[in-house]
């Protein structure tokens, strides 16, 4: 069996891949080679042991996965137009996050929190309000997904995430990454990051249940303040469930998620494969 739990990200025409030591980046360039980089993937949680701790890692690894992401994002579009995207400066690049931050807390933590307000002359019960609230969330996240997947650049970073998947499976099942055997294995995985986001939504339905039903800004407040620990209870429930998920009962309980993924993953082309293949291979060469 595999000795190292990795896991990725599809970017611009290509895959970034970490495993404990490395962050690799494979992109297709315009001319059809594979350009392929790779760095250290450091981590504070190497210099303070107790943001090892559970409940707290998931904090940091989300927003490690967030910092190398948008990184990846920005160099991975250099690659893949030769140089002519220009490169982000530190300030665009905060500015940028800080923006996509500020959208999602509105589109998936106000819109729905505001808008489930009127729903209070219809009962004063806060778990039904809390639950009409989540189930808004979610519709929200569907909507959006299959907003986006419709569009031709996102579909063909979405076939590189079903890459991303097949090539992690092949690796687990300790085969040869090679196109052939990477073909036949699924576009779903229970550790991917489309399954941790459906699990953060049924998760906070159930958490904010206890919070009673106050006015909308101490909602609105409470929701995002409340984040950090749902994203910490969350990350530790989809690392069990990587880990046991031929149980069928955790199995089932992931369902949600691996149906989510439907939309977020499609069947990747043999090139699209080859670049999965080599982002595994260089996060795996120091290993």
């Amino acid at each position: 069996m595999a000795k190292y739990t990795i896991g990725g990200q599809a970017v611009i025409e290509g895959i970034m891949m970490r495993s404990p030591k490395i962050i690799s980046l494979a992109v297709r360039k315009a001319d059809g080679s594979i350009h392929v980089e790779s760095k250290s993937a450091s981590t504070i949680r190497d210099k303070y042991q107790i943001l090892n701790k559970p409940f707290i890692r998931g904090v940091i690894v989300l927003w490690e996965s967030l910092r190398d992401g948008m990184v990846g994002l920005q160099r991975s579009a250099q690659m893949a137009t030769d140089g002519t995207e220009e490169e982000m400066t530190t300030t665009e690049s905060i500015s940028t996050v800080l923006v996509a931050v500020l959208v999602a807390v509105g589109l998936f933590i106000v819109v729905p929190t505001w808008s489930v307000r009127f729903l209070h002359t219809l009962t004063d019960e806060p778990l039904y309000l809390n639950l009409f609230e989540g189930l808004l969330r979610i519709f929200i996240f569907l909507a959006y997904v299959t907003a986006i997947s419709q569009m031709s650049d996102i579909k063909r970073v979405f076939q590189y995430h079903g890459a991303e998947h097949k090539t992690i499976y092949t690796y687990e099942a300790d085969e040869e990454l090679t196109v052939e055997n990477v073909r036949n294995k699924s576009t779903l995985h229970p550790r991917c990051g489309t399954n941790f986001l459906m699990i953060v939504m049924l998760i906070s339905i159930f958490i904010f249940a206890f919070f009673g039903w106050p006015n909308v800004w101490v909602r609105i407040a409470s929701r995002i303040v409340m984040m950090p620990v749902i994203a910490g209870v969350s990350y530790e429930i989809i690392r069990f469930a990587g880990n046991h998920c031929k149980n069928p009962l955790v199995h089932a309980l992931i369902m949600p998620g691996l149906l989510l993924q439907k939309l977020t993953t499609r069947e990747p082309d043999d090139s699209q494969i080859e670049v999965a293949i080599a982002a595994v291979k260089e996060a795996l060469r120091e290993n």
